[in-house]
């Protein structure tokens, strides 16, 4: 069954699949606009974005065959596109497995030479990863109102992070060497960051989603300190609801775990601690965030899926907790952790 979990709040959505070899799923945008992340695994995405008029157009599938895929190596960029030269949660997840057999998949639009936007179907070939841990991934954005499927011949864990938006951009592919990776902290604060959908200038332009991953070294504290970002304040904070879902390694034979923290805000009164493992995810709609603390001996990886509402700035705007800001301080004179970045060794090849 292609859809293993599926989370969403009001702005934020996540859907997690896991494809047997030969496996697609069809998916509908709807009112929001998604990337398609690889967690594990190689997949094929077919995009057919709606027309000018908002109208998806579905002629026979087989009318014409796909246009060439877009990949880092022979990109084929269409005119007015861009592209390279579970158990865990304590509030309103949903579990949603697939019902039986997978959902027909959407027919898609098929033009010649001179394609425009929203006039034929974009295919993004992503080459993934073997894992969270072994470097970064390329990545397919979809836009609102499109049609997807996502394919992938030899099986594999995909991740379809979503937010509700009002901008309809264009479906276009994200290359991996276009990644910045970023090391935050120290000592045993230390922890990677892949801005693969990051806020600001340099990031990747999205209307309201904001997507990054973070990965933490086994006994480290991550999202630390505690920091919130419930309540708009111009320069100050922005606001922001958040759905970390978590991928933990396991040591040899054992499971790998970590644990999460989130307190009470003026803003609001999410209140959680739980122990996460792989395939968990915890929603944050408000409240102070952090610690994450990976076991030692247990690496941790999470993805963060933020979204806050149309008319305030997409930007990623914190505010520490002031009982713990002082930690920062800390970190003057220290090292940031050599294992460092990931990936490190051989445990991860």
């Amino acid at each position: 069954m292609p859809v293993t979990a599926e989370w969403g709040m009001e702005w934020t959505r996540l859907i997690v699949l896991d494809l047997a070899p030969g496996e697609s799923y069809a998916h509908r945008c709807g009112e929001a606009e998604w990337i398609v992340l690889p967690l594990s695994g190689a997949c094929r995405v077919r995009c057919a974005e709606p027309a000018p008029d908002g109208q998806v157009r579905v002629p026979d599938r087989g009318s014409a065959p796909d246009p060439a895929p877009q990949t880092p190596a022979g990109l084929d960029v269409p005119s007015g596109h861009s592209g390279p030269p579970g158990a865990g949660n304590a509030r309103s997840a949903i579990a949603a497995p697939a019902a039986g057999t997978n959902p027909a998949p959407p027919a898609f639009e098929e033009r010649g030479p001179g394609q425009s936007p929203g006039s034929a179907p974009q295919v993004f070939e992503l080459r993934g990863r073997r894992g969270v841990f072994d470097g970064v991934t390329d990545f397919a954005y979809l836009p609102r109102d499109g049609h997807a499927e996502v394919t992938s011949a030899g099986g594999g864990r995909f991740a379809l992070a979503g937010a509700r938006c009002a901008e309809r951009l264009p479906a276009r592919y994200g290359p991996a060497e276009g990644v910045g990776v970023e090391l935050r902290g120290a000592g045993q604060c230390s922890r990677q960051v892949n801005n693969f959908a990051a806020a600001g200038p340099h990031g990747f332009a999205c209307d309201r989603l904001i997507a990054v991953e973070v990965l933490t070294p086994g006994g480290n504290w991550s999202s630390y300190p505690p920091h919130k970002h419930d309540e708009h304040h111009p320069g100050e904070e922005s606001r922001l609801e958040e759905i970390y879902y978590f991928e933990i390694a396991p040591h040899g034979g054992t499971p790998g775990l970590g644990y999460q923290r989130v307190t009470p805000s003026p803003a609001g009164k999410t209140d959680i601690l739980t122990e996460v493992r792989t395939g968990d995810a915890v929603l944050i709609p408000d409240g102070w965030h952090g610690p994450s603390i990976a076991a030692p001996g247990h690496d941790m990886y999470y993805l963060n899926v933020m979204a806050g509402a149309p008319g305030e700035p997409r930007e990623w705007l914190i505010r520490d907790h002031p009982d713990h800001a002082w930690i920062r301080g800390s970190w003057d004179g220290q090292d940031i952790d050599p294992r460092l970045p990931f990936p490190r060794s051989e445990e991860h090849q």
